[in-house]
């Protein structure tokens, strides 16, 4: 099992930055792929940038590519995502999730992953 704990959310002006963090409490050398996925009301969960734990490999969808960055911290089993230049359709709750197996064709996709946190929310007003 894998107990995964989101923070880092809250509200921000279009245009704006937030910075979310999950803490996972096991080490990342059992945790090969970490994910930030997030689910905009009424619409279904959707992957929006993942890591491969043991290379640094990072994934993005294409919605986010040069304005989100995530990154690892091994020494506190920590995941983070910087999130810049946001825009409204980016408010959603975000969840953090995670496998012990990665692989980029499948990286942001949900079924890749096992488990996931309970989630925080993101507001971005116009």
């Amino acid at each position: 099992q894998v107990q995964l704990v989101e923070s880092g959310g809250g509200s921000v002006q279009g245009g704006g930055s937030l910075n979310l963090s999950c803490a996972a409490s096991r080490s990342f050398y059992s945790i090969r792929c970490m994910g930030w996925f997030r689910q905009p009301p009424g619409k279904e969960r959707e992957g929006v940038a993942a890591i491969d734990t043991a290379h640094g490999s990072t994934f993005y969808a294409d919605s986010v590519k040069g304005r989100f960055t995530i990154s690892q911290d091994n020494a506190k089993n920590t995941v983070y995502l910087q999130m810049s230049n946001l825009r409204p359709e980016g408010s959603a709750v975000n969840y953090c999730e995670a496998n012990v197996f990665c692989a980029a064709s499948s990286a942001l996709s949900r079924p890749a992953y096992n488990y996931w946190g309970q989630g925080t929310q993101v507001t971005v007003s116009s």
